[in-house]
C-alpha cells in the first residue's frame, strides 16, 4: 500500500517523502513556523525562572 501526502491525499514521492511535493512539505514547514502544531496548554508564567523579567536582579 502507497503512503499518500497528509497534506493532500497524493501519492508520496520518496524525494519528499512523507509529503508528495516540495509544495506540501514547505505547507507542512510552514505550519510548524507558524506554531500551529503547538500542543495546547496552561500559559506559561512569564516571570518563571526558565524566562526571567527584564526587571528581575540577576543572580549570581
Amino acid at each position: 500500500m502507497a503512503a499518500k501526502c497528509p497534506l493532500c491525499g497524493k501519492p508520496a514521492m520518496a524525494a519528499f517523502r512523507p509529503f508528495c511535493s516540495k509544495r506540501c512539505a514547505d505547507l507542512d514547514l510552514n505550519q510548524w513556523f507558524k506554531g500551529g502544531y503547538a500542543i495546547p496548554g496552561p500559559p506559561a508564567d512569564p516571570a518563571s525562572p526558565s524566562n526571567p523579567s527584564e526587571n528581575d536582579p540577576e543572580e549570581d
